[in-house]
């Protein structure tokens, strides 16, 4: 069955893409890679690279083109896409040795779908603009679940009159693509959102501890919560407790999802922000803290919703 949506997909695109201009991908990891296929899935030819060659072999198969630097991604495509891991990265991609705008064209649509430090995406939009090319920032919400059914939640900052072309290219990935206001925009309402996230999953995890161990049934535990006022993502999407939903990474021992290590990066980001503008973030202080011990535990290549165990098992906290 697998191979007969394979052959049944690739046929399909091969016909769409004859009538679409080339996009670039960079960065084909848990998020990049479902990304890319919707693209692919939409008719877009794509241009890809990956720093890690084997990420790119499936995208050869699906008629993709690959090539060995974002420099030679930017010499084919006038529309780029990345999707990286921190902003270091996201530096290197865009001005390293080999980097994007050592070959980028003027008039170029450049869209960054990572989630970095919005100081650092208004530099590179300055660098981007210098060359003659357009910068936006887009980070996602949604996950892996999200990424893979096209439903993510773009949230896109920069140049307004560019939002149109961008959208056009998001679309295909997401369900919402929201227009936040100048470059580093979508980042700040990113790095709140995942702030949220990470204090609500908390919680979940914590108050689902105390019930499992006040004799509460977890199963029925959440369905009170999801039916009252403690209801949140976090218990009725994505509950941390095994058994209690089929799908999420909690049944399948906290692998696949949002890793650990990214969410401390994006509270690490938050906290930045924070101490930038004077904000008080007790909570996002603490929760950046929590994810940040779970790391040096043994925790950072689990989903973020490992703090049910490590909450369990830390009974000293």
């Amino acid at each position: 069955m697998e191979i007969l949506i394979f052959i049944v997909l690739k046929s399909v695109c091969s016909r769409a893409m004859a009538s679409k201009t080339p996009v670039g991908f960079i960065g084909l990891g848990n998020m990049g890679n479902p990304m890319a296929k919707n693209l692919i899935k939409h008719g877009y030819p794509v241009i890809a690279y990956d720093v890690f060659p084997e990420a790119c072999k499936e995208f050869q198969d699906l008629g993709a083109q690959v090539t060995d630097s974002p420099a030679d991604v930017a010499e084919r495509a006038d529309r780029i896409i990345t999707m990286l891991p921190s902003s270091p990265n996201a530096i290197e991609v865009y001005t390293g040795a080999n980097g994007i705008l050592k070959k980028v064209k003027k008039g170029s649509l450049l869209i960054d779908s990572s989630t970095i430090d919005p100081s650092v995406s208004k530099e590179l939009a300055k660098a981007v603009e210098k060359m003659g090319a357009v910068f936006m920032d887009a980070p996602v919400s949604g996950g892996v679940g999200a990424a893979r059914a096209g439903n993510l939640t773009f949230m896109v900052g920069g140049v307004e009159q560019e939002f149109d072309a961008a959208k056009e290219l998001l679309i295909c990935m997401g369900s919402n693509v929201v227009y936040c206001g100048e470059v580093g925009t979508g980042q700040a309402a990113k790095i709140c959102n995942n702030m949220l996230l990470a204090i609500s999953m908390i919680g979940t995890a914590e108050t689902m501890n105390l019930g499992i161990r006040l004799g509460l049934d977890p199963k029925l535990l959440a369905k009170i919560l999801n039916m009252s006022s403690g209801r949140c993502w976090s218990s009725d999407t994505y509950n941390p407790v095994p058994g209690v939903m089929e799908g999420v990474p909690s049944a399948n021992n906290y692998q696949g999802g949002f890793g650990t290590t990214l969410m401390a990066k994006d509270l690490g980001l938050a906290q930045i922000s924070a101490t930038n503008t004077k904000t008080p973030v007790p909570l996002g202080s603490q929760a950046h803290q929590i994810y940040r011990m779970m790391c040096a535990k043994g925790y950072a290549l689990k989903d973020f919703s490992a703090v049910f165990q490590f909450l369990r098992e830390e009974e000293s906290l």
